[in-house]
């Protein structure tokens, strides 16, 4: 599946995998992370307000500063638009709280579109809505599950320490901390939606398996 890579206005050590067919944007001062990584992106979306200047001999589309969308937003609306599916959002964790939530927002933002996303940092986060997250064995490191825009979400946990079937609920912190034994792992959500953490050793991603829609 082609990937769109995201890049965020937080500093970061980007290793980006990037294929034939993928799509690397970079969102406003995103552009300087690439740039020190000598990564030249395929467009720069935003305001322009953190990065300075608009970059020049560099494709740019260019947004008022007043404006509803965050710069990851847009981006993130202009790679759906594009017919990807598959988003990687770099440079997106820590700094201001309130920019976390909006990016963890996105993510919901793509589920909800039909797409698959994760936010990359010293953990890795996604959303999930309706689906089950295969992850291999051999892992170790905490993974954590929350019920995500919705009051309760109704899940599966397998081959962890503390397997679980049921209910977690929005005001109760009940999916924290839960580990991976080195068997394969599933983490399955039948109803409502999920917010995903999880630390290992090395960039994992899941195998995700929609349920088709009835």
């Amino acid at each position: 599946m082609r990937t769109c890579h995201i890049v965020s206005a937080l500093p970061v050590a980007l290793s980006l995998e990037r294929e034939d067919g993928d799509l690397v944007i970079a969102a406003d001062a995103g552009y300087e992370n690439l740039r020190q990584a000598g990564i030249r992106p395929d467009l720069v979306v935003g305001d322009f307000d953190s990065l300075g200047y608009v970059p020049k001999g560099q494709e740019s589309v260019v947004y008022p500063a007043r404006k509803d969308d965050t710069d990851t937003m847009l981006a993130v609306r202009t790679g759906l638009n594009r017919g990807y599916r598959r988003f990687l959002l770099y440079g997106a964790l820590g700094g201001r709280m309130d920019h976390t939530l909006a990016n963890l927002q996105c993510l919901s933002f793509i589920v909800d579109h039909g797409g698959e996303g994760y936010l990359l940092g010293n953990e890795m986060m996604t959303v999930a809505e309706e689906a089950r997250l295969l992850f291999p064995e051999g892992l170790s490191g905490i993974f954590s599950v929350f019920a995500w825009g919705c009051s309760k979400a109704s899940v599966r946990l397998e081959g962890c320490s503390y397997p679980y079937e049921g209910e977690l609920s929005s005001d109760y912190p009940l999916g924290v901390s839960n580990e991976f034994i080195a068997k394969a792992a599933a983490i399955t959500v039948t109803e409502g939606k999920i917010l995903v953490i999880w630390d290992t050793e090395g960039r994992t991603y899941p195998r995700l398996e929609h349920f088709p829609r009835l």
